[in-house]
């Protein structure tokens, strides 16, 4: 239940569980809050949120993160502030960015075909059904379909390059002869990419961003596909032991750089290339909401656009004290917040709820009769 409220028109105070939306006219605040900032200050779960003078702080039962500016995305669902980074401009080949091809805020929909994954492994084995789950995310506003075979949850084990060209080549071929929405392909095989790009894939996303097989920086290359580079600490069966850093922001940031300068150094358009900074890869809740925080700093650092990867993860069942319980509210709220940080896509499970949330933001935004 509700632990305690004050809103004022000075300072703002809220500390709170997990609790069912309270009627605005409960709260006592001359001016309500807008609704959109309150489902997403409950919906965080047992965190305690400070805003005073346009600062935001959280904090929870085991951790205490820098303070945060208010997100964009909610001050733009108060009417207050409509932002997003500006595409970036064409490169010298006259290629478009993919921020420019793809404006944001966009999402990218999650087609797992393995048996593995750590939210919905073995659903979509089948290939035929995976691709009706590829086109169905498409309908619902997915701007790109990522397809994968490789589960790289905490703690798992790798597949050969057969048996995964064995799940998604049928996958993405599938998809392609019923839709020309781009397909990413989740992978860090360059024999992956190849056949998948040939299948009808357009971009290559890597978790590893180039290091576990560099030839896969040449395929894309060659195939002049798109190409999304993350930062992961470690590898999956062992990331999650015990990561560190001095400065994650900094060290994260340093990394991306570095492996966009490698991508452009094997000859990929600068303007292919996205970058993400590996929620959850060999990170704690602290790391996690740290980057989230820092999505137009990493962007800046990199020099591309940001993909953010944050659906269903375990950070967000910590923060909502219950590991077990469905994140998919927990997960469009922390989306939410880091597409008004800096993101421009976000890689999820549940495209139709994070539509919906975007559509009520832009419109809320949109409509000038929110109080300034």
């Amino acid at each position: 239940m509700l632990s305690s409220w004050e809103f004022t028109n000075g300072p703002v105070v809220a500390i709170a569980t997990f609790v069912p939306l309270v009627p605005l006219a409960l709260l006592g605040r001359r001016r309500p809050l807008p609704a959109a900032l309150m489902i997403a200050i409950i919906a965080a779960g047992p965190i305690a949120v400070q805003l005073r003078e346009g600062a935001m702080h959280f904090s929870s039962s085991t951790a205490v993160s820098a303070p945060m500016p208010i997100s964009a995305a909610l001050l733009a669902a108060a009417g207050r502030l409509d932002r997003h980074p500006a595409p970036s401009p064409p490169t010298l080949a006259g290629v478009q960015p993919l921020d420019a091809r793809i404006p944001g805020p966009a999402l990218m929909g999650i087609v797992n075909v393995t048996p593995d994954s750590f939210s919905d492994g073995g659903l979509h084995r089948d290939p035929a059904v995976a691709v009706a789950h590829g086109l169905r995310l498409a309908a619902e506003g997915a701007a790109i379909v990522d397809v994968g075979g490789e589960s790289t949850r905490p703690g798992s084990e790798g597949v050969d390059a057969a048996e995964e060209l064995d799940r998604v080549v049928a996958v993405v071929r599938g998809i392609r002869a019923a839709s020309d929405v781009p397909i990413s392909i989740d992978t860090s095989k360059a024999v992956v990419a190849e056949a998948a790009l040939a299948a009808g894939a357009t971009m290559v996303n890597d978790v590893t961003a180039g290091r576990a097989d560099p030839r896969i920086l040449d395929v894309a290359r060659d195939a002049g596909a798109d190409l999304c580079l993350m930062h992961m600490l470690g590898e999956p069966r062992t990331m999650q032991d015990d990561p560190r850093y001095d400065d994650v922001v900094r060290e994260v940031g340093a990394f991306l750089r570095e492996r966009v300068e490698a991508a452009v150094a094997r000859g990929i358009d600068p303007a292919r290339v996205c970058v993400d900074p590996g929620i959850g890869f060999g990170k704690t809740v602290d790391h996690n909401l740290a980057l989230i925080a820092a999505g137009d700093e990493l962007a800046r650092t990199a020099g591309c656009p940001l993909v953010v990867g944050l659906s269903r993860k375990r950070f967000l069942g910590a923060l909502i004290g219950d590991p077990e319980r469905d994140r998919t509210t927990a997960s469009v709220v922390a989306g939410v917040a880091a597409l008004g940080r800096g993101a421009w896509m976000l890689r999820v499970h549940d495209v139709q709820p994070h539509m919906d949330a975007l559509r009520v933001l832009q419109a809320v935004a949109g409509s000038g009769t929110m109080p300034a």
